[in-house]
């Protein structure tokens, strides 16, 4: 039986809604967070590599896999390729004119042209401010889209062992501000960047317009704990993998590092 991927599920999704932008921006969501298998023109050298570039019809495209299977069985046997994460692939080819040509030959395949690969580097790469609010009453979330439940739960899954679990709950601040406040409890040292920008994606790709949710970190040990485990919505991370499996420690994985074209 043909494996169905996410990348499958979310492109037949998008072609039956072509109209839909929150269903077309879930595609992206699972593009950018896909391992990706990248056809190379010859066998990577050291930090640099030499993509296949195939012309569609005046335009330029990489040919890039979500199974290692796809691109044996496109190749008709072994191929040289690279591994990386489908947002570190569209920050090396960002602004260069080049598209993405997603698992040619499968029954499920699309083109995405430069443009939208230039569109979905920039928006992986904005970052969300940050600045310093005491909570002064933590409730239960109210009136959330499901949408934005549904995003967040598909997010953190890729989120794996940088922190133990989270908590979505209503928060008053000091100053009298209300909203929301995505809680991470135990982050790793290090992980509260990524995390941020975990959150601020699934509200991006969620399809929200002007929507607003805070991040925090707090210890186990920390006093509001306790009123974030007693109303917050809670959401538990994925155990973490052994150091040298955690996504973004294999070359290409780290969209702050991809490789260089050659």
């Amino acid at each position: 039986m043909t494996e169905t991927t996410p990348i499958d599920a979310a492109l037949t999704a998008m072609n039956a809604a072509p109209e839909d932008d929150a269903v077309r921006l879930r595609f992206y969501e699972r593009l950018a967070d896909s391992e990706l298998f990248l056809a190379l023109a010859a066998e990577a050298g050291g930090d640099e590599i030499t993509p296949q570039v195939f012309p569609v019809e005046d335009a330029s495209y990489v040919l890039v896999f979500d199974r290692e299977e796809r691109l044996a069985e496109f190749a008709e046997g072994s191929a040289p390729y690279a591994v990386l994460s489908g947002r570190g692939l569209a920050a090396m080819v960002a602004g260069q004119g080049i598209g993405l040509a997603v698992n040619p030959g499968a029954e499920a395949s699309i083109l995405v042209p430069s443009e939208a690969v230039d569109w979905l580097a920039a928006t992986l790469a904005e970052a969300p401010d940050e600045i310093e609010e005491t909570p002064e009453e933590i409730s239960a979330p109210v009136g959330l889209p499901e949408a934005l439940i549904t995003a967040l739960d598909a997010k953190l899954v890729t989120a794996q062992g940088l922190a133990r679990l989270a908590y979505l709950c209503g928060v008053t601040y000091s100053g009298g501000r209300k909203s929301h406040l995505l809680a991470f409890v135990d982050p790793v040292p290090g992980a509260e960047p990524a995390l941020a920008r975990a959150a601020g994606e699934a509200l991006t790709f969620s399809g929200i317009e002007a929507g607003v949710m805070d991040v925090g970190f707090f210890r186990a040990s920390d006093p509001v704990c306790a009123s974030l485990a007693k109303t917050g919505l809670r959401f538990d991370l994925p155990e973490p993998e052994r150091a040298e499996n955690v996504p973004g420690a294999a070359p290409g994985m780290d969209p702050g590092k991809p490789p260089k074209l050659r």
